[in-house]
């Protein structure tokens, strides 16, 4: 079964939702934006989740000892980087927690050199100029059909509980990534939140292991 993290939570009682309705993964932000979680509040949320529910934090372009210094603040389980962090810097950063590193798919295809990461997961957003992530807008999945990469894919960019089922049939990610899919006037929507999740749960996916 596809797996999915809900991103971009900033309040505890929505996360504890999304935990419960089987979200395996939570995403923090603590890059500049709107989603932004701040330090104490992402360790209070990280240190309230039930267990094997994975603690996510988003970066971009971060100075490794602030991604690490968060990391061991809060808990996190996982670091998604969505800037243009070299290899050298996963490598570095992968010692101490599992790295997935964010791609941005646009006209020209995928990134030729995404395969050279050293990491635990790739995932695949839209790229949008002046965006690092969260635009709310889909690529063309076909793009991201048999990539022949040999750690898991994560599938994000324009993703909702109407057409979550039909990206995960095409594509067969390890899971999805959703944050703007599941709002609503710019806030997370626990209704939103339960019919992706049901939805996701209802798409195969290949058996990989993170």
């Amino acid at each position: 079964m596809v797996k999915v993290k809900i991103c971009g939570l900033t309040d505890l009682e929505t996360a504890l939702f999304a935990a419960a309705a089987g979200a395996a993964a939570l995403g923090f932000v603590f890059a500049p934006g709107r989603r932004r979680a701040g330090p104490e509040q992402a360790r209070l949320i990280c240190r309230a989740l039930p267990p094997f529910v994975s603690r996510v934090g988003v970066f971009v372009d971060a100075p490794l000892p602030e991604v690490a210094q968060m990391v061991d603040y809060c808990g996190l389980d996982a670091v998604q980087l969505h800037g243009s962090e070299p290899p050298d810097y996963c490598r570095a950063l992968g010692e101490r927690v599992r790295v997935i590193k964010a791609f941005r798919v646009g006209g020209a295809g995928l990134p030729a050199d995404m395969g050279d990461y050293p990491v635990a997961a790739v995932l695949l957003d839209t790229l949008v100029p002046g965006r690092a992530g969260g635009s709310g807008r889909a690529f063309d999945w076909r793009l991201a059909q048999n990539t022949g990469l040999k750690t898991p894919l994560i599938l994000a960019g324009g993703l909702t509980p109407e057409n979550v089922a039909r990206a995960a049939a095409l594509v067969k990610p390890y899971a999805v990534d959703v944050s703007s899919g599941v709002e609503t006037d710019g806030r997370k929507d626990r209704k939103k939140i339960a019919r992706l999740i049901r939805a996701a749960g209802e798409a195969g996916s290949a058996p990989l292991q993170m």
